[in-house]
């Protein structure tokens, strides 16, 4: 599995709840785009339209330089692959205050992009400062125990 693109933003402004992994419908020359690790999740979200399908929204995946004429929109809507029933699911928890669908990942798993999909609820102001706050703790932990060992 290798992993192309992460949104570490996703956990710093929500708490991750549950993930899910999704595939994801693309053209030709996005995925070689997506290889080469010209891709961003920031500031990307996921909807559930009426028709039951999920939809990842405002991803951007850079033109292929090598492609033909066709390149699509680097910020266009993605159409994501999962079973009913794991849509049904998500769409009865996203439908409770609070939730929502970000992606987290996006990586190669056997030669198909797949995402991961996080159930997510928002975070307050002073949630993201103890977040912070206990990853400071850890750092320093860690130093002094591997200044302790030497």
């Amino acid at each position: 599995m290798k992993i192309v693109s992460t949104n570490r933003k996703a956990y710093h402004d929500y708490f991750v709840e549950d993930t899910y992994e999704a595939g994801i419908c693309l053209e030709g020359s996005e995925v070689k785009s997506i290889r080469a690790g010209n891709c961003n999740l920031k500031d990307s979200f996921i909807l559930i339209d009426k028709n039951r399908e999920i939809v990842i929204k405002n991803m951007y995946v850079k033109p292929y330089e090598k492609s033909s004429a066709f390149t699509p929109d680097e910020r266009r809507d993605h159409k994501l692959l999962m079973h009913k029933k794991e849509i049904e699911k998500l769409l009865s928890k996203v439908q409770v205050k609070g939730y929502t669908l970000i992606p987290t990942k996006l990586y190669f798993k056997n030669s198909l992009v797949k995402v991961e999909v996080g159930l997510c609820k928002g975070k307050q102001n002073f949630d993201k400062k103890e977040t912070l706050k206990q990853k400071d703790i850890k750092r320093d932990l860690e130093r002094t125990l591997k200044n302790y060992k030497n």
